[in-house]
Formats: structure tokens, C-alpha cells, sequence
């Protein structure tokens, strides 16, 4: 893949070259979205790796709806979903730092302003962890601390649910309030982890998408057993001319865009914002 996808991409993290994250493991957790054709087969729409929100939704409505509706669970075979949060511990205690036998997990929250606070809430209590903002922690000697009312108590692995630029203000953003001074070093002198790692944004845009593929080929020599969504990439002249030519039909994505922000759906568009759309594609073509 072309070399400035990565390198300038606005997620890219030079600090985390040459680092050996443990386990050399960088995303733990990932949010894949699916969506299921009319030909019957599911397609990867797109790959969320930073931050991956939402499941605690979906454990909910489960719950929900299995109370409400129970007859239909007795008539279908529904796989089970409520382990996800064993799972999800089970996952983060592995990825502790060498040597350590019983690691203490932590979620870190921006904390219940964030729009997600429910969620990072709900997984801390379904995983009997934690649930700890920025000013509760600190670092001492390249190991990180949770202040409890029993005194400073070592946390080993941290559930950021805070985006890279405000983990360390020492290290990314100076006026980030959200984060722990000296974090990154604590990761970097291999004595705490992050999950996931710092960088793992890279994956998440839109752009990269369309090379995943050939990385699975390329690294594991395997084909993918799901399929990507066809996707035209917009800096190459065809792709460009094709897409112009069928905007009513087609979905268009910022390769930055997430949330639903900054797309066209064109089938769903009026004449007028696709005209409008088409002209900010003609401006900025690669983005």
C-alpha cells in the first residue's frame, strides 16, 4: 500500500516506532461492522480499531428482548452473547505485562460527560473492574496507580476509552485534561499496557480499508473468508471518473469520516446534495 496512507495519516503515532508493545499484540478489541447483502453473504463494511464502541448496547437489547420476548428465543437457535464481558477480561488480564501472575484491569473514561459513558460504566461493572478517569491515576517510577481510599493500588492494564491525543499530556496534546502525565513512558518501559495500543487509528480509515485483503494474503498467506464491500478509491483516475458518473448509487465515505459524518448516500440523496457532494469530491479527490 502507498507509504503516505500510513505515514501521513492523522492517526499515526511516531512515537510508537520501534516500541514492543507486550505480547506484540496492538488491538485487542476490535469493531468490525457487518452488513448482509441480497445475495445472502455478509461483506466487511469497515474496521474499528482505536476506540470500538457500542457493544454494551447490544448486550442490553439482548437482555431485553429476551425478556420480552421470549417465545421467540424458544423458537430460534440463538447463540448467546452475554460471556462478552468474561471474555473481554479474560483478554485484557492476558495482555499484562511479563511476570505479572494477577493483573489488575482498569477502564479509563473520559469520564460521564462522553456520550459513551454508559457503556464504559457498564463493561467495568459486567467485568467487576475499575472504572477510573484521569485524575485518579498517576505514575510513579514508570509504574501506574490508581488512587483508592486503601492508598495507591498498581494498575496493570488499562481499557482506554480516551482517544491517543489525550492519554499523556506530556506526550501528545499539552492541554489535554483526560489523560495521565507520564502514561506513555509507564508503556514504553513495558510496565503497564494500553489497550489498544496507541496508532491503531491508522486502521480505522477508510482508505486503508480497501488494502486489508491483500495484508491477510500478504502476512498470513490465507484468503479472507469475508469479503470487502467493492470500494472505488477516488485518487485513482477511473475510480474517480466511475463514481462521478454514479453518485445517485453509490455510498460515499471521507477517508478520515467516522460516525456517519461527512458521507453521501446516494440513493437516498436529493439531486441537489449530490451536486454539492460532487463538488467537494472534485476539490479534494484523495480525501
Amino acid at each position: 500500500m502507498p507509504r503516505e496512507l500510513v505515514l501521513e495519516n492523522s492517526e499515526y503515532r511516531e512515537e510508537m516506532r520501534g516500541l514492543k508493545v507486550p505480547g506484540g499484540v496492538y488491538s485487542h478489541i476490535s469493531g468490525i461492522d457487518l452488513v448482509r447483502a441480497g445475495d445472502g453473504e455478509y461483506y466487511v463494511l469497515e474496521d474499528n480499531l482505536r476506540v470500538p464502541s457500542g457493544v454494551s448496547y447490544m448486550l442490553e437489547n439482548r437482555r431485553m428482548m429476551a425478556r420480552l420476548i421470549p417465545e421467540m428465543f424458544a423458537r430460534q437457535q440463538i447463540a448467546p452473547v452475554e460471556r462478552y464481558p468474561d471474555a473481554l477480561l479474560e483478554i485484557l488480564r492476558q495482555a499484562a505485562p511479563a511476570g505479572i501472575d494477577n493483573p489488575i484491569v482498569a477502564v479509563l473514561t473520559p469520564g460521564a460527560a462522553n456520550s459513551a459513558y454508559f457503556e464504559h460504566a457498564f463493561l467495568a461493572q459486567q467485568m467487576g473492574v475499575e472504572l477510573v478517569e484521569g485524575a485518579d491515576l498517576f505514575v510513579r517510577e514508570d509504574a501506574v496507580y490508581a488512587r483508592t481510599t486503601r492508598g495507591a493500588q498498581r494498575v496493570h492494564v488499562i481499557y482506554r476509552r480516551i482517544n491517543d491525543d489525550y492519554l499523556d499530556p506530556t506526550v501528545f496534546r499539552a492541554d489535554s485534561m483526560l489523560g495521565v502525565p507520564g502514561i506513555f513512558e509507564a508503556y514504553r518501559a513495558g510496565r503497564v499496557t494500553l489497550a489498544n495500543a496507541p496508532g491503531t487509528g491508522v486502521a480505522d480509515d477508510k482508505s486503508v480499508y480497501p488494502y486489508v485483503p491483500e495484508m491477510i494474503r500478504f502476512y498470513l498467506s490465507e484468503e479472507p473468508i469475508l469479503h470487502n464491500v467493492p470500494t472505488y478509491q477516488l485518487r485513482q483516475a477511473d475510480d474517480l471518473r466511475y463514481t462521478l458518473e454514479h453518485l445517485h448509487e453509490l455510498v460515499v465515505k471521507e477517508v478520515h469520516g467516522a460516525g456517519g459524518y461527512g458521507m453521501l448516500v446516494g440513493p437516498a440523496s436529493t439531486k441537489a446534495e449530490i451536486e454539492d457532494f460532487r463538488q467537494r469530491i472534485l476539490a479534494a479527490p484523495s480525501n
